[in-house]
């Protein structure tokens, strides 16, 4: 009951953070968590709850980025129709990939996917028509809604906090389907989980797809918010770090530890960029890699394994006191 009434009271602060932090970096600070939480909670599927440390994320999330882009740029539609399209490709891609890249394990799966998010970022660099080194560019004057082209943050926040609820809702359900429950027996053992009967191979494929489907989306409506794609904003390897290491701070493998390592995140790259300009980005590289060596060394299950450890204990500590007098 009171891990609920905490629910209700996170989703009110979610819901009124725009009114309360008013201001055009503040309302831009909240539509980024959102964002970023939403491509984290999609990499969350295959890396938390399958535990495949996917480095190459951003291929599925330039998919969609492009895709929405290319709408526009090549036949003058609404970049909302190259969300199906960039869906489809990342899936796709996924399947043909994920085929040989999940028979590894550990680091090697980790490499791979590092090699195949390179090669995709030099082929898409040097097509002419997907913008080569320039990229492509949206709509720059709305013609109507559906461009999602808007000068305020606050339709963005609202559009990404729903689209960030359904891919939650998503998780959940597979979380606590049979699917899930394959996956947390894989990411355990997978040789167990064999012997048990349970479809490794093909259940890690399914969880890549899906994973893969949900960040292209969230590599669309990046795009969309800004306008522009190009080969370091759609395809570079920060992005795939950025996107695990929100997932590992926050928790891996819980529904919501995604939403709060960006929360953390987010924040702290966009006010560091804000004052030290340009330097920001080399920063950026320290705070990441000093968050990884802190998780690694201290706390690899992430702040809400963390909270969760202390709420039990605290609960086992309030039932075994004896009774007052």
């Amino acid at each position: 009951m009171r891990r609920a009434l905490w629910l209700l009271v996170a989703l009110a602060v979610v819901i009124a953070y725009p009114f309360v932090f008013s201001t055009p970096f503040q309302q831009r600070v909240g539509a980024l968590i959102l964002l970023y939480a939403i491509a984290a909670s999609a990499w969350n599927i295959i890396g938390g709850y399958a535990g495949q440390v996917s480095v190459g994320h951003v291929v599925f999330f330039g998919c969609g980025a492009y895709a929405a882009m290319g709408a526009y740029a090549h036949y003058a539609l609404s970049p909302l129709v190259g969300i199906p399209a960039g869906l489809v490709a990342a899936v796709a891609i996924a399947a043909v990939i994920g085929v040989p890249t999940l028979r590894l394990s550990g680091h090697y799966f980790s490499m791979a996917t590092i090699a195949v998010a390179e090669l995709a970022r030099l082929i898409v660099t040097n097509t002419d028509y997907l913008g080569a080194a320039v990229g492509l560019s949206g709509p720059t004057v709305p013609r109507n809604v559906f461009d999602l082209s808007f000068i305020s943050a606050l339709p963005y926040y609202y559009l990404f906090l729903a689209i960030l609820a359904m891919t939650l809702g998503i998780t959940w359900w597979m979380a606590n389907s049979r699917m899930g429950f394959y996956l947390r027996a894989i990411k355990d053992s997978e040789r167990a989980a064999r012997s048990l009967g349970a479809p490794a191979s093909r259940t890690k494929l399914y969880a890549y797809m899906l994973s893969a489907g949900l960040t292209s989306v969230a590599g669309a409506l990046y795009a969309m918010m800004f306008g522009f794609v190009d080969p370091e904003s759609g395809l570079g390897i920060l992005i795939s770090v950025k996107i695990l290491i929100m997932a590992a701070l926050g928790g891996a493998g819980l529904l919501f530890g995604p939403l709060v390592g960006a929360a953390i995140l987010v924040p702290l790259e966009e006010i560091s960029n804000s004052w030290l300009g340009g330097q920001g980005a080399g920063l950026t590289f320290v705070v990441y890699g000093a968050i990884i060596v802190l998780i690694a060394r201290f706390q690899p299950g992430g702040i809400l394994a963390l909270v969760n450890r202390v709420w039990a204990r605290r609960g086992s500590t309030a039932k075994g006191a004896p009774d007052a007098p």
